[in-house]
């Protein structure tokens, strides 16, 4: 028995060693620069669909990505406002990596920004805009700098689309026909599209806030969710609870319902949300970091 120990203790000295080197082999996610592309976007004002700051923000995703090897494509659409006289143009901006690929993973944000701040006290104050730096920068931030991981180093035997949708919160509230937009649009426009799995970032900066499983996530794609909360705690990233949350009707729900497995990743109990008060001082570099931590382990080391 003693003559085994010791050759055993080897082996199991050397599969841990090789597992901690292929840890430490995983691209770093620069949580500075993410947060340089959430303060980017605030530079252009509320992204309000049909804006010239949203059509400034659409550009600004393309001259990022395409330096970083993305083939970018985008879907118009027009809508009929139902709160105007005026048809708004829509754009959702699809960034592909390794288009070629049959295998693919989704990653998600929506970009833009809702409205009106329908959400603040004081009546004076719903008719603005909201600015959007957590609902809204922040997810689109995390996926940019994770669009400069790929371009530096692709994970192998998959492709990767960043997909940025438009109109997520366009609709008046409890007016569920005017939210999700364009993730509506991208699921009835390509029923064919079926990634292995897909992750919405959502609100993923914001200051007092966590991210537990959400509803439809935990109820839809059970396994995803508990993928990625079981490596939040071994990263030990804890702007991420493991504790059941509350049902979202985000941008991951078209796909739920078309069969794709999909999770949210939403840090909901925002105190600014659809305020004007939603803006970078309510926002946290740490935590945009941890939710690119996560990320970058999922991709780097795919489960699937």
């Amino acid at each position: 028995m003693r003559s085994l120990t010791v050759p055993l203790l080897i082996v199991i000295f050397c599969l841990l060693a090789t597992i901690a080197c292929n840890r430490s082999s995983l691209p770093v996610f620069d949580a500075d620069r993410a947060w340089s592309h959430l303060m980017a976007q605030m530079s252009y004002g509320p992204r309000v669909p049909g804006s010239a700051a949203r059509d400034s923000v659409s550009f600004y995703l393309t001259r990022t990505l395409v330096p970083y090897g993305a083939e970018i494509s985008t879907q118009q659409f027009e809508i009929k406002d139902p709160y105007s006289d005026r048809v708004i143009l829509m754009k959702n901006v699809i960034a592909s990596f390794y288009p070629d690929r049959e295998k693919r993973v989704l990653l998600a944000a929506h970009y833009d920004s809702r409205p009106w701040a329908d959400r603040e006290t004081d009546d004076s104050l719903r008719a603005r805009p909201v600015p959007g730096a957590n609902d809204g920068a922040s997810g689109v931030a995390a996926l940019l700098e994770i669009g400069r991981l790929l371009g530096e180093r692709h994970p192998a035997g998959f492709g990767v689309d960043l997909v940025f949708f438009d109109g997520e919160d366009y609709g008046r509230e409890h007016d569920l026909d005017y939210y999700l937009l364009g993730s509506n649009y991208f699921i009835t426009a390509r029923p064919d599209y079926r990634p292995v799995c897909g992750i919405l970032l959502d609100m993923v900066a914001g200051v007092g806030t966590s991210i537990t499983k959400e509803g439809f996530s935990r109820q839809h794609a059970p396994r995803l969710t508990d993928e990625l909360f079981s490596r939040a705690q071994r990263l030990g990233l804890d702007f991420f609870q493991p504790v059941d949350g509350h049902e979202i009707y985000d941008d991951h729900v078209p796909f739920l319902r078309a069969g794709v497995e999909m999770v949210d990743l939403i840090g909901f109990d925002y105190a600014y949300w659809h305020t004007v008060r939603d803006l970078p001082e309510n926002c946290s570099p740490d935590l945009l970091g941890q939710v690119g931590t996560l990320l970058v382990d999922f991709l780097y080391d795919f489960p699937y």
